[in-house]
């Protein structure tokens, strides 16, 4: 156990990678205040950003300056773009990068001289899929918002990094919102390309490993601006950097559109 407990705040830590990372540093010694909507510390959903910025207050109050900042709340919509519901997109980007944004924005003010700020993006910022646009739009938001803060405090000690995970075994695909509506241009595409299988399942990463490899990262001492967890993403990543555009979606197409 450290002798100098470390004040960390995790959103989204009541379950999936949040909740390991949570169990990760309590053990560790650490003092972690959990925000999500059914948090053990604050109780909240993150697009509600006046209750999000009384939360920091209080925080702040309680425990005063925190060392460090991890954003796992999130979560995923799926379907055919035309036919999703305004309302549910709206949510998606509100929860996914507006929660993001502005827990950073109100945690700044409060953080240590040499504080960090880690924010849990996804491999599909860098690797778009079909009929998961706006998941998928959400996350690049949230990984480019990442890069931009990283500049932003390049002047001070404060160290901000992205961390890209792919595909983990949580209640994250359960919890995902899927519509399967679909119309004669999709047929039954849409259903078959979201829903989860046996198969698809298997190939996810366990969470005890994801947890391992994300705890591994907030620990370094310096941080590199983005991070990819899993060896066939990190393979995707090294193609996208040396093939055609064109190409990279025409390969993602062929692997993730599927129809019957």
């Amino acid at each position: 156990m450290r002798i100098k407990k470390r004040k960390i705040v995790i959103t989204g830590a009541s379950s999936g990678l949040g909740s390991g990372l949570k169990e990760f540093f309590e053990k560790k010694g650490d003092v972690v205040i959990d925000i999500s909507l059914n948090g053990r510390d604050f109780a909240a959903d993150v697009s509600d950003h006046k209750r999000l910025k009384e939360i920091f207050d209080e925080i702040y109050l309680e425990h005063g300056e925190i060392d460090m900042l991890i954003t796992c709340a999130g979560y995923g919509i799926s379907g055919a773009i035309e036919l999703l519901k305004e309302k549910d997109t709206q949510k998606q980007l509100d929860v996914n990068f507006f929660g993001t944004a502005n827990a950073c924005k109100y945690a700044i003010p409060m953080m240590k001289e040499d504080g960090k700020i880690v924010i849990i993006a996804s491999a599909t910022a860098l690797f778009p899929l079909p009929f998961k646009a706006y998941y998928c739009a959400s996350k690049a938001a949230v990984d480019s918002f990442a890069q931009s803060l990283r500049m932003e405090l390049s002047r001070t000690k404060i160290q901000v990094t992205s961390i890209c995970p792919g595909d983990v075994r949580t209640n994250f695909t359960e919890n995902r919102v899927k519509e399967y509506e679909t119309n004669e241009r999709y047929k039954n595409a849409v259903e078959l390309s979201t829903k989860p299988t046996p198969k698809t399942e298997s190939r996810r990463m366990s969470p005890e490993y994801a947890v391992k490899k994300l705890a591994k990262i907030c620990e370094k001492e310096h941080f590199k601006p983005r991070y990819i967890i899993g060896k066939e993403y990190k393979m995707f990543n090294f193609f996208r950097k040396i093939l055609p555009l064109s190409l990279m979606n025409k390969i993602t197409t062929k692997l993730f559109y599927k129809e019957g």
